[in-house]
């Protein structure tokens, strides 16, 4: 039987169920569950392979890294998005970069997971139950009745609204494009600006798209804002709140918590204080991480492998 023959490595796949949830039978496959923490370890590991499948931006795709890699041919990335994929140099390398599918419920969810987390006290409340500890010694926060401000109120921040609303929240939001017409339309009261949303909230969540605008958007001055009972929950991206500043706010207890999914750097590093600080519900980046979504993510990726090496290449990015 004859192997194919183009090589392609699947980068990322932590719980190693990429070769099992699509059919890659037109190329030799491999997958990598460990992530690459250098770029010579990367390199090493696919300097020969003519595709790579990405999972979202855990990999990063500098010019630097294409130059590496003569024979990169097609690199696919999970969604149609990546930050992390400098796009014009894979241009100027005769690579292509095609994109998938994907779905934003899983991220709605998990953001739900983190707000109820942090309002019930779920984690110390849950580990007390494991290990003897204390019966009940947290009080809840109610979320019936309090102010959910969004940063954002695109495809995911306006089903967190839904949400919000069916907790009975009064759903308070902002961002620099959104419009009156947008944020009734989505059952919200559009904030008169940041400030406004920041100090009138008891769950801020963040749902804005990185970019030039909103980098830092979030710092000291903006946390200072906040009600030292108010929660910042981010699922969007690290680096919209000044993380320094966020973690001395939740040093000093100048806000109650915060529920975290996303990390300047990732993995986030054994000894970094968002693993340890009592006030801080911290999740690996899970946002977008459930079986539904992997499930596109990965036909879609065998899809647009088919299609390339058949001379039609679909989802192209660049």
């Amino acid at each position: 039987m004859t192997l194919p023959a183009f090589r392609c490595a699947v980068l990322d796949d932590y719980q190693g169920v990429a070769l099992g949830m699509a059919g890659w039978s037109r190329v030799r496959a491999t997958s990598f569950r460990e992530h690459f923490a250098s770029t010579d370890e990367l390199v090493a590991a696919i300097h020969d392979c003519e595709i790579v499948v990405a999972m979202r931006e855990r990999t990063p795709f500098p010019a630097y890294v294409f130059d590496r890699l003569p024979h990169l041919r097609l690199l696919v990335t999970t969604g149609m998005s990546n930050a992390a994929i400098d796009l014009e140099a894979a241009r100027a390398h005769g690579v292509t970069v095609c994109g998938t599918g994907g779905g934003s419920t899983s991220t709605v969810e998990l953001t739900w997971a983190l707000i109820l987390g942090l309002a019930r006290h779920l984690v110390p409340e849950a580990t007390a139950m494991r290990t003897g500890g204390p019966w009940q010694h947290t009080l809840g926060t109610d979320l019936h009745g309090r102010t959910l401000g969004l940063l954002g109120l695109g495809r995911i921040g306006s089903q967190v609204a839904a949400i919000g609303r069916a907790f009975g929240m009064d759903v308070l939001a902002w961002s620099q494009n959104l419009t009156r017409e947008r944020a009734e339309e989505c059952g919200a009261r559009p904030a008169p600006n940041l400030d406004a949303l920041l100090a009138g909230s008891d769950v801020v969540s963040v749902h804005v798209v990185l970019g030039d605008r909103t980098r830092g958007l979030v710092g000291a001055r903006e946390l200072g804002l906040m009600k030292p009972t108010a929660y910042l929950v981010n699922t969007s991206r690290a680096a919209i709140v000044d993380q320094s500043a966020l973690a001395s706010a939740l040093r000093e207890g100048r806000i109650a918590g915060a529920g975290l999914d996303v990390f300047d750097e990732e993995p986030l590093p054994a000894g970094h204080e968002f693993r340890t600080l009592p006030n801080v519900l911290a999740t690996p980046h899970l946002g977008y991480v459930s079986e539904l979504n992997y499930a596109t993510f990965y036909r879609d990726a065998v899809d647009d492998i088919g299609a390339f090496l058949d001379d039609s290449p679909i989802r192209v990015l660049t």
